[in-house]
């Protein structure tokens, strides 16, 4: 066999590189935080737009001064959200904010003041019959400032002289902005003009087109923490476990990532932890109760002797909550770590926003789901969508996987974080320690 030469090897990295950057960073410009890259970017855009359309169905649009690759969704609560400054998710108002301010700048002028910017938006949302002020004055101008501020960040407008945070100033503060049209026009990237509604333009936006159970699957792959089986379709769980291992080769080559295959699942890990926006474990108050709860939950609730279809066994992908579960272990959590962590003062007196935050951030890594209708049972499928699998084949059954009704579900990429104690031998000078077991087999 060949060896590849050192230009070969060179070129495989470049590549990645910059595919690895347009994946975390999907609107990367000539002069923003990445600018250091975008040259690479440029160098490759050819390869990178036929690789990212072959392998994801991403389009990816490179000017003279930005890189855009166009994401496709996956549905509903699957999406990447996006914070303010001090770490709050925007909420529908903002959202509201940001786009009725893109409706304005493709046509505005490259200088505005700041106050005729916020009057169009004002009128724009007037026509759309949309109001702006959420709970007061006050309130409604920190909510479009954090929108203009997230337009700042991608480079849509550029405060020449003044900020956007003007507009909280009592008196009625100004700047000047200089704005980037072009950008401006490729922020949104769903299909706006056919979607009858927000639910419709999800729905529209994670249907994966002609290619179908590959494409779908290969996002889910790329985009989320972990992919459980019974999140899938029959078809895209034929094809996942048709070609799992070639996958894992060609993610690892394009993207450098590495691919965790278990019975109840998959999932690619980025050994250089980049890719994700997501840490656990992680610092802050919220990240450190996640880890120690999701620790205990697992404790509790592993089931005993989970089987396999392969084995004629059940498939168990998670497992049921009890009520009050979360309740209690928190409670015990913050009664035994809170003080002498230093946990934030605020959700030491709130145990419910604590239960809240805890509750999303493991939802969102897919440790924990609420109970509901899954994709595998049809729920969240595009209008009309219609799968067929070659005839006789048996796919892994996953009925029953996970509870439904009510309440929430601990899912088996759970058995990640749960803890192994070692015991060394008495004349090891290392002292026993508790250790997040992160190599263990799932069921996870």
């Amino acid at each position: 066999m060949t060896l590849p030469s050192a230009h070969d090897v060179a070129l495989a990295a470049e590549r990645r590189t910059a595919a690895r950057l347009l994946l975390a960073h999907p609107l990367v410009t000539s002069d923003g935080l990445h600018a250091d890259l975008f040259p690479l970017v440029r160098r490759h855009a050819d390869w990178l737009g036929k690789r990212f359309q072959q392998v994801l169905g991403y389009r990816l649009l490179v000017d003279s001064s930005y890189a855009r690759l166009f994401k496709a969704g996956l549905g509903a609560r699957a999406g990447h959200r996006l914070v303010r400054s001090t770490g709050t998710p925007f909420t529908p108002h903002t959202y509201a904010c940001l786009a009725l301010a893109l409706s304005v700048l493709v046509t505005a002028p490259e200088q505005m003041l700041l106050s005729q910017l916020v009057a169009d938006i004002r009128a724009a949302a007037a026509d759309a019959d949309v109001e702006l002020e959420e709970t007061g004055r006050a309130a409604g101008r920190r909510t479009l400032v954090a929108a203009l501020r997230q337009l700042v960040e991608w480079g849509v407008l550029i405060e020449t002289e003044g900020q956007v945070a003007a507009i909280t100033q009592e008196a009625g503060g100004e700047a000047l902005i200089t704005v980037d049209r072009e950008l401006a026009r490729v922020v949104v990237a769903g299909p706006l003009a056919q979607s009858r509604d927000g639910a419709d333009l999800v729905r529209r936006a994670a249907d994966p087109g002609f290619g179908g159970p590959r494409t779908y699957v290969r996002r889910m792959l790329v985009e989320t923490p972990v992919v459980h089986l019974d999140e899938l379709t029959d078809a895209e769980r034929d094809w996942l476990r048709t070609r799992q291992r070639r996958e894992a080769q060609a993610f690892l080559e394009l993207l450098g990532l590495e691919t965790e295959i278990r019975a109840e699942g998959v999932a690619l890990v980025d050994p250089e932890e980049e890719l994700t926006d997501l840490h656990l474990p992680g610092t802050g108050t919220v990240a450190q109760a996640a880890l120690l709860l999701v620790e205990r939950l697992v404790e509790r609730l592993r089931p005993a002797d989970p089987g396999h279809p392969a084995t004629s066994g059940v498939l168990v992908v998670g497992v049921a909550v009890p009520d009050c579960l979360v309740d209690e272990l928190l409670a015990d959590l913050v009664a035994e770590y809170g003080g002498r962590s230093n946990w934030q003062r605020g959700y030491l007196e709130d145990l419910h926003a604590l239960r809240e935050a805890v509750l999303d951030l493991l939802s969102r890594m897919r440790l924990l789901a609420p109970a509901g209708p899954l994709r595998a049972e049809g729920n969240g499928l595009p209008e009309g969508h219609a799968e067929e699998l070659p005839e006789g084949r048996q796919v892994t059954d996953v009925r029953g996987a996970r509870p439904g009704g009510g309440g929430w579900v601990l899912l088996a990429a759970a058995a990640r974080y749960a803890t192994r104690v070692t015991v060394r031998p008495a004349d090891s000078p290392r002292k026993p320690r508790k250790d997040t077991d992160a190599q263990q087999e799932l069921p996870l």
